[in-house]
C-alpha cells in the first residue's frame, strides 16, 4: 500500500541545479536550517569605537539564559566587543546537559564514533557568523550528501502522495538539469533566482553599519524592504513576483515543508524565499554543536549546565536578582542560588523558558505557536520500498524523499495534511557490530509519532503491530525519537518582538518569527552583544534609550 493520506514520515534534502542557478532544498531544522548570510568576504567581529578608559572601570556582571546559537554567540561577542575598557563576568545558564540548544547529536548504537545530527543539521559557505567561527576554532567540515550510499538511480524525489512530481538522478548532467527545470516550469525558476538574490541582498545589510547593530527588528526590516515579504503568505508573495505553480507548489513548497513543516498558504513570503537560498551546505564533523561549545569556551564564561532559571527580579537600581536551580542526573533539584547581575540576556523563547519576571518588563514578548516536530532516527538493513511510492518493485526509491501536496489537497496550518509526513532521508551506511552487518541510517521528519505500520510500508517488512522499540531487530536494529519545538509557525506579520525588554534586559528570540535559523539566531546574539557593549561605552546614550 503506497503512502497516502494516512502515512507518517519525514527527511531532509539535496539541491536542484538550473542554469547559472543552484536551488538548495536542505532540511536544516531551519530550527533548524541556516540562511545564506552574505556573499562578501568573511569578516571578524569589528570592535566599536574605543573611548579613553577610566581609572576604575566597574565590573559588569552579565547573565545569559540559554546556551544555544543565540546565547553562545552573545557570550562570545560580548567578550570580543568589550575591548580594553570593560571588565565582564559572564554566566551562562543552560537547563539541559549540553551546549547547542536545538543543535545536538546522538550516537547510533550508542557508539561515540557514529554521531548523527538530531537537530539543526547544516550551514552554508556564506554564513558569516557560523563559517568564521568554525574557521577560527579550527573545526573540520564535511559536505552534506557525500556519505549517502548513492545506490539508487534517483537521489532526490518530491512526492505528492500519489506520484513523484520531480526527481533528480545521480547521473544528471548540469545542462540536463537546466533543461529539465525550464521545460517543466518555464521562467519561474529564473524569476525565483532573481527574487532570492534581491531578498538576500537586502537581508545581509543587517550585518553591517549603518543597520548593525539594530535596536528594532521591526523598524530595520521595514527600512530594508523585507516586510513586503513578511506581510504576505508565501504563495501570494511568489505570485506577485511572477513565480507560479507548479514550480512553487512542486519545488518551493517541498522546501518549506522540509525546512519549516508548513505549506505555502501558511508561511510568510520571506521564509519561503529563505528556503530557496541555501547552497554549499556543510556540517561540522562530529556535530554543529561544537561551534557553540567553542564560543562559550572562548568567552571564558561561567557555564552552568543542568541549571534552570526560575525568576528574574528587577531591583530599584536597575540590577537583577536571578533565582536558579541545579539538577542532578535524576532531574532532582540539588541547589538553589540567588545571584545579582547588571545585565540579563534571555536567549531562549520566553514561553519555553519557564522564567517568571518580577515585575513584568516594559516589553513582554508575544507568545507564539511553535511547530512540534517529530524527528525519528533509525537503522535498518532494508532499503526504502519502491512499492510505498507506487514504483515497480525492481525500481529503487530515491534515497531522499521530500513531500508536497496534490493539486486538490486542502491545506491545514497545523499538520502536514494530507500526507502526514514531511520527508525521509537515507543519511549513510552504518556498521552494526551486534549482528554484524552493514545497515542504512534513516532520518524522518513528521508531525506525529511514527508507527510500526508506517515503517513497515516504508521499508517493506511485515507489520508487527507494535511500538517502534518492539519491532524485531532484524528489521529495525536501532531507533531514537525526539520531539522538538523546532521553529515558530510563520504566518504573515510586519512587527516583531522588541530586542530590549527593559533597562539592561535583552531578548534574542524575536528574530525567529522573522527568519528562524542557526545563523539568524547567532546574528541576533551578536547584535544584542554589540548593543550591550555600546551602551556600556556610551552611558548617556543608554539613558536616552531606557527612557524611550
Amino acid at each position: 500500500m503506497p503512502f497516502s493520506r494516512n502515512s507518517r514520515s519525514g527527511p531532509r534534502t539535496n539541491r536542484l541545479k538550473f542554469g547559472f542557478i543552484t536551488l538548495g532544498i536542505f532540511s536544516i531544522f531551519c530550527l533548524f536550517y541556516v540562511f545564506s548570510a552574505s556573499s562578501s568576504d568573511l569578516k571578524t567581529l569589528e570592535l566599536p569605537p574605543q573611548t579613553r578608559c577610566e581609572a576604575q572601570t566597574p565590573l559588569k556582571r552579565v547573565a545569559i539564559i540559554g546556551a544555544g546559537a543565540a546565547g553562545s554567540s552573545a557570550a562570545w561577542a560580548i567578550d570580543r566587543y568589550q575591548g580594553p575598557c570593560s571588565k565582564t563576568n559572564i554566566t551562562v545558564f543552560e537547563r539541559s546537559s549540553y551546549v547547542g540548544g536545538r543543535s545536538t547529536t546522538v550516537n547510533v548504537f550508542d557508539d561515540p564514533a557514529e554521531p548523527v545530527e538530531l537537530g539543526a543539521s547544516i550551514f552554508v559557505e556564506v554564513n558569516r557568523n557560523l563559517v568564521s567561527a568554525a574557521k577560527e576554532f579550527g573545526l573540520s567540515t564535511q559536505t552534506i550528501g557525500d556519505s549517502r550510499p548513492n545506490e539508487a538511480l534517483e537521489r532526490l524525489g518530491i512526492w505528492n502522495g500519489r506520484s513523484f512530481v520531480y526527481t533528480q538522478s545521480e547521473g544528471d548532467s548540469f545542462w540536463w538539469g537546466i533543461a529539465k527545470l525550464i521545460w517543466n516550469y518555464g521562467m519561474s525558476p529564473i524569476r525565483t533566482k532573481s527574487l532570492v538574490s534581491e531578498t538576500v541582498g537586502n537581508f545581509v545589510k543587517m550585518y553591517d553599519p549603518p543597520y548593525f547593530p539594530f535596536r528594532s527588528l521591526s523598524a530595520t526590516a521595514k527600512e530594508l524592504g523585507l516586510t513586503e515579504a513578511t506581510s504576505a503568505i508565501g504563495r501570494h508573495f511568489l505570485e506577485d513576483h511572477q513565480v507560479y505553480a507548479p514550480f512553487s507548489t512542486d519545488i518551493i513548497q517541498a522546501s518549506t515543508r522540509v525546512n519549516y513543516a508548513q505549506n505555502l498558504d501558511q508561511i510568510h513570503g520571506l521564509e519561503a524565499i529563505v528556503c530557496m537560498s541555501t547552497d554549499g551546505a556543510m556540517a561540522i564533523k562530529g556535530g554543529n554543536w561544537q561551534i557553540f561549545d567553542s564560543m562559550i569556551k572562548a568567552s571564558s564564561a561561567n557555564l552552568l549546565l543542568n541549571t534552570s532559571v526560575s525568576e528574574i527580579f528587577q531591583q530599584d537600581d536597575g540590577t537583577y536578582i536571578i533565582t536558579s536551580a541545579s539538577a542532578n542526573e535524576s532531574d532532582e533539584t540539588t541547589d538553589i542560588q540567588l545571584e545579582e547581575f547588571d545585565t540579563v540576556v534571555l536567549a531562549a523563547p520566553l514561553q519555553f523558558s519557564n522564567v517568571k519576571f518580577d515585575p513584568l518588563p516594559s516589553n513582554v514578548p508575544e507568545k507564539i505557536s511553535y511547530v512540534q516536530l517529530h524527528v525519528t532516527l533509525f537503522s535498518s538493513p532494508h532499503k526504502l520500498s519502491p512499492l510505498a511510492f507506487n514504483l515497480p518493485s525492481d525500481t529503487p526509491a530515491p534515497e531522499v524523499i521530500l513531500t508536497t501536496l496534490p493539486n486538490d489537497a486542502e491545506t491545514d496550518s497545523r499538520n502536514a495534511a494530507p500526507l502526514d509526513f514531511f520527508s525521509v532521508s537515507t543519511l549513510r551506511s552504518v556498521f552494526n557490530p551486534a549482528v554484524p552487518r552493514t545497515e542504512y541510517l534513516y532520518k524522518v521528519f513528521s508531525p506525529e509519532p511514527l508507527t510500526s505500520t508506517f515503517l513497515s510500508r516504508l521499508l517493506g517488512f511485515t507489520d508487527p503491530g507494535s511500538v517502534l522499540s518492539d519491532i524485531p531487530k532484524s528489521d529495525i536494529s536501532w531507533v531514537f525519537e525526539k520531539v522538538w519545538h523546532s521553529y515558530p509557525y510563520l504566518p504573515p506579520r510586519v512587527t516583531f518582538d522588541e530586542i530590549q525588554l527593559d533597562a539592561n534586559l535583552w531578548y534574542t528570540s524575536g528574530i525567529e518569527s522573522f527568519i528562524s535559523t542557526m545563523e539568524t539566531s547567532s546574528l541576533m546574539g551578536t547584535n544584542v552583544a554589540r548593543l550591550i557593549v555600546d551602551d556600556w561605552m556610551n552611558p548617556e546614550k543608554q539613558e536616552v534609550q531606557d527612557e524611550l
